[in-house]
């Protein structure tokens, strides 16, 4: 199954907005008033010339400390390399700008694997004079190493560090700082949910390397070892229960696909009726 990207980034940055900010744009993040924020509906823009429609990931409306007046804060993921990528955030921050009348702060975050250099000004130029400079805010994590975050006590750092810069050799050391950095942060289960789910949706470990993660941390020394140690067996454990449930879904339906009551499934599965119904309406 492909994955969506935009839609992980979306929630990833919309529930820790305030943290993406402060990480990669602290002098952003100390002029904007956080105690206003609304997170728009999404904007679908359809490029006539093209005929293809692109939906913005992000806006987010604030206000500044100090000004009574509002801003949007708009904020795109690029999770491939696409030479065009600075016109259509122009495109979007000219029809952004059609639509709310308002200033706008444009922030591009590129995902991709690939190393290059990644404009983030798009213009328009005569011999005779400029007409246009636009500039986006650009994030490059693949540009950015690792190690540099790790430190942080930045919950959005922990679930970045696996788009960031490493080396297949690091994989290993890559997740168990991560999950280092999940227990120091105390977060609720639902956020340190989505935070390692991010993570290992793009650091996928064999499980000879998973074996390997777990004797690194049985031989630490720190005083989070047993946390890590019970964060890796409780996601252990809620991934196989899930995948059990998958997989029974995919029985009950298969079933009622072949003529099967809910009844004679219910009995067949040794389930409730009411959780056949339940599975079946997923």
């Amino acid at each position: 199954m492909a994955i969506d990207h935009d839609r992980l980034f979306k929630e990833l940055i919309q529930t820790f907005f305030e943290e993406f900010l402060l990480l990669f744009f602290p002098d952003m993040h100390e002029h904007i008033d956080f105690r206003h924020l609304s997170f728009l509906s999404e904007e679908l823009f359809t490029d006539v010339t093209a005929g293809e429609k692109y939906r913005v990931d992000l806006l987010v409306e604030t206000k500044l400390k100090g000004e009574d007046g509002l801003i949007i804060v708009h904020v795109e993921n690029q999770s491939y390399v696409q030479p065009s990528f600075p016109e259509r955030m122009f495109v979007y921050f000219s029809r952004l700008f059609e639509k709310y009348r308002t200033r706008i702060v444009p922030i591009a975050v590129f995902s991709y694997e690939a190393l290059r250099e990644e404009p983030s000004v798009f213009s328009i130029e005569f011999p005779f004079g400029d007409v246009l400079q636009f500039r986006f805010f650009p994030v490059e994590l693949r540009k950015k190493h690792w190690r540099d975050y790790i430190r942080h006590d930045n919950p959005i750092a922990a679930a970045l560090l696996g788009k960031m810069g490493y080396t297949e050799s690091e994989k290993v050391e890559l997740k168990k700082e991560c999950l280092r950095m999940l227990v120091r942060l105390e977060l609720d289960e639902a956020r340190q949910r989505l935070l390692l789910g991010f993570f290992e949706t793009y650091v996928k470990l064999s499980e000879e390397e998973e074996q390997q993660l777990q004797r690194e941390v049985r031989a630490m020394e720190t005083k989070e070892k047993e946390q890590v140690l019970e964060l890796i067996i409780s996601y252990e454990q809620k991934g196989r229960k899930q995948g059990i449930k998958q997989g029974m879904k995919q029985l009950i339906r298969n079933m009622a696909r072949k003529g099967m009551k809910a009844e004679d499934i219910a009995r067949l599965v040794d389930l409730p009726e009411e959780d056949v119904w339940e599975l079946l309406e997923e």
